[in-house]
């Protein structure tokens, strides 16, 4: 009996995560919560040089946002901020290269942005998928390197930023974004599930799901929906900070029987976990 609950709950998933469920699902959306102008207001999107983070840039963009395009490769990271200056006409787009995988130069990058710039919302895209075990110089697995301590180092670093404006937002990973949202009561938290887009990741971490869904998958502007909806809408911030969120609803961080939980403590070994690297490599930069 577990095993067809399980797979009757796989099966609705994924059509739920496919372009038809998106499609169902924006029957119910009301096109006035983005139609917004956010001139004014300034959004950091890392991972911004393609896929989802590359799309929501553009939609803020073309809501008159200032936008700051965190990427790693300089060549197409200059590609896709002229694609969303012609496309959008707005010119406060502007583009930093930094490796959220390398902590040091997270740490360079988000002090540097703290005494330069203001912030109002901080959009964590970047995030990879590497399905064999790769370090980085700085002996870290790759993944856990880019998905966790990368983004845990920028978003601490800038909340004191975040904190000095009104209608600060974050997004990120599940278990920091409730953690957090806890921690820091006048910034909202939350963190999405963008369901399977046809997006660059997906084409070269998963190849085969990829060829069997291709025709299935949503775009990168439906994967990015919920993104900008967070970022922009008023409707948004009406909710609870720390929820995890689908197609513009929030929805259970856990599927029935997935075993997913995690103990208390083990957050709290996490968190420390994570703020012990933090530090440690902070203090090996030059000057601290």
């Amino acid at each position: 009996m577990s095993w067809y609950r399980n797979t009757v709950w796989f099966v609705k998933g994924l059509r739920e995560y496919t372009r038809g469920g998106y499609e169902s699902a924006s029957k119910h959306f009301n096109p006035a919560d983005t139609e917004v102008d956010v001139a004014g207001r300034s959004f950091l999107v890392t991972g911004a040089n393609s896929g989802i983070g590359k799309a929501t840039a553009k939609e803020i963009a073309r809501r008159g946002g200032t936008v700051h395009l965190v990427c790693r490769n300089k060549e197409r990271a200059e590609v896709a901020q002229e694609e969303i200056v012609t496309e959008t006409g707005n010119q406060n787009i502007f583009l930093h290269i930094v490796d959220v995988s390398n902590p040091k130069d997270v740490w360079k990058f988000a002090e540097k942005f703290r005494n330069e710039h203001r912030l109002n919302v901080l959009i964590n895209n970047a995030g990879c998928m590497v399905n064999n075990r790769e370090l980085t110089e700085d002996g870290l697995e790759k993944n856990f390197a880019t998905n966790t301590l990368g983004t845990y180092i920028l978003t601490t670093a800038l909340l004191p930023l975040l904190g000095k404006e009104a209608d600060a937002r974050v997004r990120q990973q599940v278990v920091l974004t409730e953690r957090w949202a806890k921690a820091h009561r006048n910034i909202h938290f939350s963190v999405m599930h963008p369901g399977w887009a046809d997006t660059p990741a997906v084409r070269s971490s998963m190849p085969d799901f990829y060829e069997r869904m291709r025709n299935s998958l949503r775009t990168e502007a439906q994967g990015a929906d919920t993104v900008v909806w967070l970022a922009v809408s008023a409707e948004a911030t009406k909710l609870p900070s720390g929820l995890f969120f689908q197609d513009r609803q929030p929805v259970a961080t856990h599927l029935p029987l997935a075993s997913t939980h995690s103990p208390l403590e083990d957050e709290e070994k996490l968190m420390a976990v994570l703020e012990e690297f933090s530090q440690n490599f902070r203090s090996s930069l030059p000057g601290t």
